[in-house]
């Protein structure tokens, strides 16, 4: 198997300043044991696809509830790799989990961007069945996938990244 990406916490600084961001002034006291629970993403078997995300805290959605929740995480990973970030098989099939953003892509250059590359990740329960999903701190949320990819012949991307959605084109 290839080894190609390592994950890290974003620094101190950053995840305060992305989860005041996200909910407000809170105790400096609360937001730093949330970092310093921060559990980095890994396998749960030898056989695993994916990396399970861990909740930083606990959260309850009810179903058509929404949430963005700062990881506190970042991943450097090889040059011509993403990460592709997916609900977890089980709380999809059981809440109907999803990404708001259907398949999260992680670009190998959003390490280097000015918000340390910093991962959320934007849930909502779609279930039909009226469940409500409770997830306590340090359970698996997401699963992320790293897929190498290609670039056309004709290829001439110059670009720099500087941020997350929308960064790459401007929008």
């Amino acid at each position: 198997m290839k080894r190609i990406a390592k994950f890290h916490k974003v620094s101190w600084e950053q995840f305060e300043k992305d989860w005041v961001d996200t909910f407000g002034e809170q105790p400096e006291e609360k937001i730093r044991e949330i970092y310093e629970g921060i559990k980095l993403p890994k396998r749960a078997t030898t056989g695993s696809a994916g990396y399970d995300f861990f909740a930083p805290v606990s959260f309850t959605l009810a179903p058509g509830e929404t949430v963005k929740i700062p990881t506190g995480v970042r991943v450097e990973m090889a040059e011509d790799w993403v990460l592709c970030l997916y609900p977890r098989s089980g709380l999809g099939f059981k809440y109907r989990l999803q990404l708001n953003n259907t398949v999260g892509i992680i670009d190998s250059d959003y390490f280097y961007s000015d918000n340390e590359g910093h991962m959320f990740m934007k849930l909502t329960n779609d279930s039909k069945e009226g469940k409500t999903l409770e997830l306590g701190q340090g359970e698996g949320m997401v699963q992320g996938i790293f897929m190498q990819y290609g670039i056309t012949e004709d290829d001439d991307a110059d670009g720099v990244r500087n941020g997350g959605f929308g960064s790459t084109t401007g929008k």
